[in-house]
């Protein structure tokens, strides 16, 4: 293990599938080594941590529900002794439930789509600032939000909590991106609209991308790589300038 190493790292939560998987595999190709955390599916983060070695980098996948601090506080542990830096936090790991009017919503549910889309980014990205900040004795870094188009158009009919959970995160970006802006870390916010990911299984409807395509303006839904693109480039030095921003990957819509 080369503590040593001056490749720059990146951590990912929610990267074993989707989204997550193809901005670690696209981080890996553009010289990061990577870091995942996973709630359940083992095989597919440990498949991507593979890509990640085939790539030429290190990778470190660690099981880790982001809602819970101490988990969060074991993460972070990690990465600490593996590779001793971090560079860029992507805010990525999220959840919706099946499809359903509020007034079905279950207390539960709700709580547990807050705790994991809007609490635990703010857990992360609390270990994040104290590793990257000036103020901590870091050499500065980037916290990507990932959260949803969901949170403009606010998903009714459908998932009003998890919409709900997203305009929380985007709140939560503005504050903490003017709070650590002068202490050599920036904060910004991507929102995804259609893309074709196992998340829409989630909400019930597998096919859903296909079913809504033709209210994008591009007519087509978007691939995870393209989203991956988008992250990269707020993650890299060509976005020096950008903080407190919104990046809309939808097509349009």
């Amino acid at each position: 293990m080369d503590i040593a190493s001056h490749a720059p790292v990146i951590l990912i939560t929610g990267g074993s599938r989707g989204v997550g998987a193809a901005t670690a595999r696209l981080a890996a190709a553009r010289g990061y080594d990577v870091a995942i955390s996973f709630v359940s599916n083992e095989a597919a983060a440990n498949s991507v941590a593979a890509d990640v070695e085939a790539a030429g980098r290190q990778a470190l996948a660690v099981r880790a529900d982001s809602a819970d601090p101490a988990q969060v506080e074991k993460l972070f542990a990690a990465i600490d002794q593996t590779f001793g830096r971090l560079d860029v936090l992507v805010n990525n790991a999220a959840m919706l439930a099946r499809q359903s009017r509020l007034e079905d919503l279950g207390f539960e549910r709700m709580q547990r789509i807050f705790a994991v889309n809007a609490i635990g980014p703010m857990l992360c990205a609390q270990q994040a600032v104290r590793r990257m900040s000036h103020r901590h004795g870091g050499q500065g870094g980037v916290v990507i939000n990932i959260s949803s188009a969901a949170a403009r158009l606010g998903s009714a009919n459908e998932y009003v909590d998890y919409a709900s959970s997203k305009g929380a995160l985007e709140t939560f970006t503005i504050g903490f991106a003017k709070e650590v802006a002068r202490e050599g870390v920036r904060v910004c916010c991507i929102r995804p609209g259609h893309i074709y990911t196992d998340m829409h299984a989630s909400g019930g409807e597998p096919g859903r991308v296909d079913r809504v395509k033709d209210s994008i303006p591009m007519g087509r839904g978007g691939q995870p790589e393209e989203v991956a693109r988008a992250i990269l480039w707020l993650a890299s030095d060509e976005a020096s300038f950008v903080t407190g921003t919104f990046l809309d990957v939808t097509g349009g819509k």
